[in-house]
């Protein structure tokens, strides 16, 4: 009688074996078939290679920290500007006053 459990068990954890391998079979199937129709469909998309991304994001920070350089240097300029014309406005402001009295 043990000898009948025993084949039975061996033939139960083939069965299970063979049923797992079948099952990861199918997945790995289904995940190719998958694959192929979304690299088909975003082919279709025109949507950029990686390489092209990476490209696109580098010159995208580049040129946000040449656009904060741009921005302190025209505030910079801004301010010595006001500085001009504010001097500007007390040098008209004292030549147009009369000289004082004798």
């Amino acid at each position: 009688m043990p000898q009948t459990s025993n084949r039975f068990f061996d033939d139960l954890s083939r069965l299970m074996s063979d049923a797992a391998g079948l099952a990861d079979g199918a997945r790995r199937e289904v995940e190719t078939m998958l694959r192929g129709q979304l690299e088909r469909l975003m082919s279709g998309m025109d949507l950029p290679s990686r390489e092209e991304f990476e490209a696109a994001r580098e010159m995208a920070a580049l040129a946000r920290g040449e656009n904060e350089k741009l921005r302190e240097r025209v505030a910079g300029l801004e301010g010595r500007l006001s500085a001009l014309e504010a001097r500007v406005a007390r040098l008209e402001a004292d030549a147009v006053k009369p000289p004082p009295p004798i």
